[in-house]
């Protein structure tokens, strides 16, 4: 599929398409595109923002179109882990379904449920769920799944780590077993992906394009050496300063090290918002909104954001902690380099970060340079180099060695009679007072193969 004619789309979604601003399909549209129009049920792999939520919505759009059925319920439902990314595929959803008659809605943890009910009783033909919520619809009556024919999980490997599988399981078993199912993943490789791929796929047909671990070929890496917390902070200011970009996104590992950063970085006059899991679903809508309009052009998040934002125009990403892991660091930097636009990722790493960061670049084969910023030069300098150890030699071991090598005398078993006889004058063997040759005591001389010492005159 060289082109989006290619696959014969509906004219409203080829319309859509070139509002929308795509002109030509990415690699892993070219290979989902025609197998799901085909009714394949499939698993792929592809690295973060390749454009697989397009890969997914179009050809489900196209077989709505092709078989309307205005009096069914929802027939088409994607999966998605997080909030954040629900309202990303309901924006692409808009964004090349605009000449399309189509509907969609979204029902996520911490919106009002009156609304969602709402919401569901209009039966969109595509409905957007975190699991967590749309399980609590199902077992309340208040959503049905009884007309679905399409079925997609996105960002599976998320999933587990968010113990969301035993809620997607409990949503597959009131779907229709006649139906086409995707699932897509950044990293396939993942201890449970198969499994959860095994209930939900019918012989899959498995598309991979890019290793999972596979870093972004648009993206720079470097990092900056920090001694302490406060260091860190002062490097994060001068970055932000300085750097050229138009939107940055800096990551913490934890909710309290986003809240603090984006505090200090107020009260340097830095504009900047907060994302993390403790806010509600109004003020993150909030925060997103001041982002993509760039309000603010600097965004501080917990790990929530670093799957499932698509924000154009994000130039640079800092990781003021080093990620938990290569698969986390592969997601956060993949927040920048998007369509075809470069972008850079900075890690200012600690000491006590400095193995993670060398395994994370083991585990993803990146070379990342090394670089420091003027006047703000950290005393660290990484791990020393490690040598093979010296053992130190005893002043015995030292005397030998100048005497030259000498050849080591064989241990012998000392017996325990032998121990408690240590001073004791020996007993001749034949007798008291018993002389052996030569006059010399019984058990010595050459019968005992001992040579007594001679006296000193």
């Amino acid at each position: 599929m060289d082109s989006f004619l290619d696959a014969q789309l509906a004219e409203p979604l080829l319309r859509g398409i070139a509002k929308a601003g795509f002109e030509q399909p990415t690699p892993v549209q070219t290979a989902v595109i025609p197998v799901a129009l085909e009714g394949h049920d499939l698993m792929a792999a592809a690295a973060t923002g390749s454009g697989k939520t397009a890969a997914f919505l179009l050809p489900i759009m196209q077989q709505l179109l092709e078989s309307p059925a205005p009096r069914a319920g929802t027939r088409a439902l994607v999966l998605v882990p997080t909030r954040e990314l629900a309202s990303q595929v309901l924006d692409h959803f808009h964004a090349v379904g605009s000449y399309s008659r189509l509907t969609a809605a979204v029902i996520v943890g911490g919106d009002p449920r009156n609304h969602q009910v709402n919401a569901l009783r209009r039966n969109p033909e595509i409905l957007i769920a975190t699991p967590g919520r749309l399980r609590e619809h199902l077992e309340t009556g208040e959503a049905d799944l009884s007309d679905l024919a399409y079925l997609v999980l996105d960002e599976a490997d998320r999933m587990l780590d968010m113990g969301l599988v035993e809620d997607v399981f409990a949503i597959i078993q009131q779907a229709p077993a006649e139906r086409q199912s995707m699932l897509f993943s950044a990293t396939l490789h993942r201890r449970g992906v198969a499994e959860l791929a095994e209930h939900l796929l019918r012989d899959p047909l498995t598309i991979t394009l890019d290793h999972h671990r596979s870093a972004h070929p648009d993206i720079d890496h470097q990092v900056i050496l920090a001694d302490d917390p406060a260091h860190k902070a002062r490097l994060l200011h001068r970055l932000l300063e300085t750097a050229d970009y138009q939107r940055a996104l800096v990551f913490s590992n934890t909710r309290d090290g986003a809240e603090q950063a984006a505090t200090r970085l107020a009260d340097l006059d830095i504009r900047c918002a907060v994302l993390h899991g403790e806010l509600d679903q109004r003020e993150r809508k909030r925060v997103m909104g001041l982002f993509r309009d760039g309000t603010v052009p600097v965004l501080v998040a917990s790990d929530v954001a670093a799957r499932g934002l698509d924000v154009p125009g994000v130039e640079l990403v800092v990781n003021l902690d080093v990620p938990r892991s290569g698969d986390d660091y592969l997601h956060r930097s993949g927040r920048t380099g998007r369509a075809g636009r470069r972008g850079l990722t900075v890690t200012l790493v600690g000491a006590p970060e400095w193995n993670r960061m060398a395994g994370i670049e083991r585990y993803l084969g990146l070379s990342v340079g090394q670089v420091a910023l003027a006047g703000l030069e950290a005393r660290f300098q990484g791990a020393p180099k490690r040598g093979k150890p010296i053992k130190k030699a005893t002043k015995k071991r030292a005397a030998k060695g100048a005497a030259g090598k000498v050849e080591a005398k064989p241990k012998t078993k000392q017996r325990l009679r032998d121990r408690k006889n240590i001073g004791k004058r020996r007993q001749p063997s034949n007798g008291a007072g018993a002389k052996g040759p030569e006059g010399t005591p019984a058990g010595q001389g050459v019968e005992a193969g001992f040579d007594p010492p001679k006296r000193r005159g």
